[in-house]
């Protein structure tokens, strides 16, 4: 990212596609919700091998972009300012594809009337300002990649972003994650093509989960192992890579721990440091991955 301000062409242009992704994110939010929120079956209408396919691009293209050596080959041609934006902008599309083409299946594994549909819908409208309020806590402005552009507008260095558990990041390692899947399971009807959502969504969480949780053990090193032996990944896990582990020797001794402070799709790209860290580390400084 230069130090300088950009000239007056390249500020208009960086300042038109900003705001082309950020409405374009708000609009597939919107879309979102009316497909996450459930439709009736439809007989005849399921084609259930094109529906994984669409569950499955989304899921491949959005954990391959937040992968190191990948965004290092994009950042050949993307400033590494605009890369947040860039991956908002795929994650959009892929997104805005699966809607697009989705079927919906023509019979049900349920479906809720009454008192159980009314709480089925609350808990699905109660689990988005969740999944806010856990992005917030990592910077919500990294997740669309509108803080690393307004640094490169102002022309200066985005800050090294710390790794400090707050809030729900003291309770399990994933809350952005598991907001996420109630998004996908909480629905009072659970047609055919909705389990295969729920099903490939499910497995892409997890295994998410588990890669975000390498990229950290390969940035922060001992302090991320301190942190995982005291928090779960998710609640009730009790075995398993996403399971609380057992903390290394190092953090047990007090011996220096080896961390980068800078991750996540919108971080400037740096190479991990080696010194003490002397607060704990926030556990999730990426994107829903």
């Amino acid at each position: 990212m230069d130090d300088a301000r950009p000239g007056t062409i390249k500020l208009l242009a960086g300042v038109s596609v900003a705001l082309a992704v950020h409405l374009w994110c708000a609009v597939t939010v919107v879309q979102l919700f009316c497909f996450l929120r459930g439709c009736a079956p439809r007989p005849g209408r399921a084609w259930l091998l094109g529906d994984a396919l669409l569950a499955l691009q989304f899921s491949v293209v959005h954990s391959a972009l937040l992968w190191p050596g990948v965004r290092r080959w994009l950042e050949r041609w993307i400033a590494p300012a605009f890369y947040g934006l860039f991956f908002c902008t795929a994650t959009c599309v892929t997104l805005l594809l699966t809607i697009r083409f989705w079927q919906v299946g023509d019979w049900a594994l349920w479906r809720l009337e009454g008192w159980p549909r009314t709480g089925m819908q609350f808990a699905f409208l109660a689990t988005w300002p969740a999944l806010v309020y856990s992005l917030s806590l990592t910077g919500l402005g990294y997740q669309t990649g509108w803080t690393p552009w307004r640094f490169w507008v102002q022309g200066r260095q985005p800050p090294r972003r710390e790794f400090r558990p707050r809030g729900a990041y003291l309770i399990l390692r994933h809350p952005a994650y598991l907001s996420f899947a109630g998004l996908v399971w909480l629905t009072p009807d659970m047609t055919i093509d909705r389990a295969v959502l729920t099903a490939i969504w499910t497995v892409y969480i997890l295994l998410g989960s588990w890669l975000k949780e390498l990229r950290l053990l390969h940035f922060l090193g001992d302090r991320y192992r301190e942190y995982q032996s005291r928090v779960p990944g998710y609640p009730g896990m009790s075995f398993g890579p996403l399971a609380r582990r057992r903390a290394a020797a190092s953090v047990v001794t007090g011996a220096p721990a080896t961390g980068a402070l800078a991750i996540g799709p919108s971080a400037p790209r740096l190479r991990p440091t080696y010194s003490t860290l002397t607060s704990a580390v926030h556990p999730s400084s990426e994107a829903v991955a």
